[in-house]
């Protein structure tokens, strides 16, 4: 599965962008520490509960989003395993479940920039791992869930972090 995200495919992709008022250091420490993680990351309505928190190249990231659906709480097991961190420019990591051979894991890269201005433009980029999986995850909602999250950093970032 390695090789499938070794060549990048518009196809496979989702983009999602994202200005905030905030220096790409504070933007991308929102990122590297879990107690914030767990403040703000995740879709509206959904509360994350973190069981292994290692924000490292080669650490993971292993939770719980959790929310009400129909009266009855869910829990939707997440891990993120960290590929590669470059401090205040970029995240690449694999995103799935807690299976290791998760056939619908994703890679996620993650860029900070930093305009004139100082506010910096973040983008997320998502390659999944085919075609027709891409097609799934935006008819389930996965671009609206993810700009509600980064709706959630920006509101955590103007709560908890100086500009």
């Amino acid at each position: 599965m390695a090789n499938l995200f070794e060549t990048w495919s518009l196809d496979r992709e989702i983009v999602l962008v994202k200005l905030l008022n905030h220096r790409r250091e504070k933007v991308f420490a929102a990122w590297m520490d879990p107690k914030a993680l767990s403040e703000w990351y995740g879709p509206a309505g959904l509360s994350i509960e973190t069981h292994e928190a290692d924000i490292r190249e080669g650490g993971v990231w292993r939770f719980d989003m959790v929310g009400i659906f129909e009266g009855q709480q869910q829990r939707f097991p997440n891990l993120m395993r960290f590929l590669q961190i470059v401090p205040n420019e970029r995240i690449v990591m694999d995103y799935g479940t807690r299976d290791p051979d998760d056939p619908d894991r994703f890679r996620v890269t993650v860029t900070f920039d930093e305009q004139a201005d100082g506010k910096t433009v973040l983008t997320m980029r998502q390659l999944h791992p085919s075609a027709k999986r891409r097609q799934e995850v935006i008819g389930f909602g996965a671009v609206e869930y993810g700009l509600q999250t980064l709706d959630g950093l920006a509101v955590w970032l103007a709560g908890n972090a100086e500009s």
